[in-house]
């Protein structure tokens, strides 16, 4: 009956033996990437950003704090296995005004990615012609070392990389 026809038309499956050596086909690195630190968020109003994550959702949402070199304040929320970096415009100069010229309402601003060892980060990715937003890592929202990597380079995502 239908049975025996099912049994006899099943495909074979076929298990793939692996082993634990790494595929040939990627290159080995000096330094590696590690996990998703934080998504940041451009704001035009930090206060009613601010309200919406601690008040409305009732996340853990920090005091603001200014950061002149990167022309911005920071204002993170707390989501157990990563953060959201809520950002406003520190002066008419700042990266953040001009984004938010362009993004009246905001947006989504910049990934981090953490990495083991940043100067071989931008050593090997200067070889391979990625473009890095500056000559030296600056000092990011965490008090560690931080590049960002050109978002033409990164299908259109602007990406910082933050010593872990």
């Amino acid at each position: 009956g239908l049975l025996n026809r099912l049994q006899t038309s099943a495909p074979t499956v076929r298990t793939l033996v692996s082993s634990n050596s790494p595929p040939q086909n990627i290159p080995s690195c000096l330094w590696k990437l590690g996990r998703l630190n934080h998504v940041a968020i451009a704001v035009p109003d930090l206060e009613k950003a601010q309200s919406l994550y601690k008040d409305v959702l009732g996340a853990q949402v920090s005091e603001t704090v200014a950061l002149p070199e990167h022309g911005v304040y920071t204002v993170f929320v707390e989501l157990g296995n990563t953060k959201l970096e809520l950002l406003h415009p520190l002066g008419d100069s700042s990266p953040i005004a001009r984004f938010l010229q362009k993004n009246k309402t905001g947006g989504m601003h910049h990934i981090c990615i953490e990495v083991d060892d940043i100067k071989a980060a931008m050593a090997e990715l200067k070889k391979k012609k990625m473009r890095i937003l500056s000559e030296e890592p600056k000092i990011g929202a965490h008090g560690k070392p931080v590049i960002f990597l050109h978002p033409k380079d990164c299908h259109g995502v602007l990406v910082e990389l933050e010593q872990a």
